[in-house]
């Protein structure tokens, strides 16, 4: 049986991968787990437990709150909000633990359940084995010690999250967004009240779409991976800028008032560039992933701001901040994480960032992006292969170094290995799209050549 935990806590259809038995014994395991820890030590626990507006989010819920109070923790029900909200609220309330449901931008059969530590910080790898551990081990008969009486877990709803939330961001905002139209899209999902009530308290006039979740429509055509109605409403309404988040809203992706597409990498340069400018950009440093374009690190020597890569996931960009001591650092994907407000990507802050941006300098956002020319990128996933020799193969290398030669200073290379299929992701950056085409394809096939 493979690990259960991914990058980003446990994922799967619900109710056939992600049933409520598991939901329900890992929330136990992981009460075990920051018990034996000494988290809970000289006090009683308290877990901030929320949801994405999946249909599966609500028996899901119900588990993992049984499991929480079955284990003697009491229990904070915050409903339908972000993950960053989730995160923040772990951290505001002292809370020991915090539990997040949802799949992000996957699919709305799926759903997915992570677990925050006291802060509203992520658990760390070994936590998570631990947890794992623990699981396999009662469920396969072991009895769990079950406190009784006064002991067990109380549960109540906490309705005040949304409000101390969305506070929390308008204090965080340099300066209101008065005078401009925002289009924001929710995904139908954890931000489809908490985006527009956000911006709209900021000050903008704000148009809303994919902001009607029904349980059944998060991500469904919408959100940050399908922006063509954000596109479209953008130009409809005359908006200054889009902003459009994925099912749990940690992620933000931007169009600009021609509806032309503003990523990750291109929002992360307009707030490095910002924070650069103000002095809160620690050490005048940002932190991507391997994956960012070479447009962006290209802006990033000409506005003076270094470079930190890290491997793709937002948890290793988070930990490169925390180990550098750096403020902001993000992915190509719209994941931004600004770690002197946040702990956890957070979409809607990175939107409200963006657009206090827009208003503080008073240029448009497709003037703003411009600070970074987007190389052309190409990825090619080679299939049926033997990653895990991708690091030892001298054929590959030898391949990798003639295309570094003809590609020079003007692009790029890299091959790795996926983290959840049985493919190598071959990605390529050159000045030219066609040279970019024409090395990407003979490296896929010296891949299938040296791996096959």
């Amino acid at each position: 049986m493979g690990r259960l935990f991914g990058t980003d806590g446990v994922r799967g259809v619900a109710n056939a991968d992600l049933t409520a038995e598991l939901a329900m014994g890992l929330s136990v395991a992981a009460a075990h787990v920051l018990g034996e820890a000494g988290t809970f030590e000289g006090h009683r626990p308290v877990a901030v437990v929320g949801r994405d507006p999946r249909a599966s989010g609500e028996f899901l819920e119900a588990a993992v709150v049984a499991g929480l109070a079955s284990a003697g923790v009491d229990v904070l029900r915050v409903g339908v909000l972000p993950t960053p909200a989730v995160a923040y609220l772990t951290g505001s309330l002292g809370a020991d633990l915090g539990v997040m449901l949802s799949a992000s931008h996957n699919p709305m059969p799926d759903n997915g359940i992570k677990f925050f530590a006291r802060g509203g910080h992520k658990l760390p790898d070994e936590q998570e084995d631990r947890i794992e551990a623990l699981y396999r081990e009662h469920s396969s008969g072991e009895p769990w010690q079950r406190p009784t009486g006064a002991g067990v877990g109380r549960v109540r709803s906490y309705d005040e999250g949304f409000d101390g939330y969305v506070a929390h961001l308008i204090g965080v905002l340099p300066n209101r967004l008065d005078g401009l139209r925002v289009v924001v899209d929710g995904a139908h999902g954890a931000a489809a009240r908490v985006s527009p009530e956000a911006f709209a308290r900021a000050g903008a006039d704000v148009v809303t779409i994919g902001a009607e979740p029904d349980g059944l429509n998060i991500n469904d055509a919408c959100g940050s991976t399908h922006l063509d109605g954000l596109r479209a409403a953008v130009v409809e309404h005359g908006a200054d800028l889009g902003v459009a988040h994925d099912g749990d809203a940690d992620r933000c992706l931007a169009v600009d008032a021609s509806g032309r597409e503003v990523d990750g990498d291109q929002i992360l340069a307009v707030l490095a560039i910002a924070m650069k400018e103000s002095g809160t950009l620690r050490g005048d440093t940002v932190v991507a992933t391997v994956m960012s374009n070479l447009g962006f690190k290209l802006a990033m020597e000409r506005e003076g701001i270094s470079l930190l890569r890290a491997a793709v996931g937002d948890r290793y960009v988070l930990e490169e901040l925390k180990r550098g001591g750096f403020s902001l650092g993000g992915e190509q994907s719209g994941h931004v994480i600004a770690l002197d407000h946040a702990t956890t990507g957070d979409g809607t802050l990175t939107g409200l960032l963006l657009a206090a941006r827009l208003a503080a300098t008073g240029k448009s956002l497709a003037e703003l992006a411009a600070v970074m020319e987007r190389l052309p990128q190409v990825l090619i996933n080679v299939p049926d292969v033997d990653k895990s020799r991708v690091a030892t193969s001298a054929e590959l290398r030898g391949a990798v170094a003639d295309a570094e030669r003809e590609l020079g200073e003007t692009g790029r290379v890299l091959l790795r290995p996926s983290g959840t299929e049985p493919l190598v992701r071959v990605m390529v950056e050159a000045a030219d799209i066609e040279q970019a085409r024409a090395v990407a394809g003979r490296l896929a096939d010296a891949v299938k050549s040296a791996l096959g």
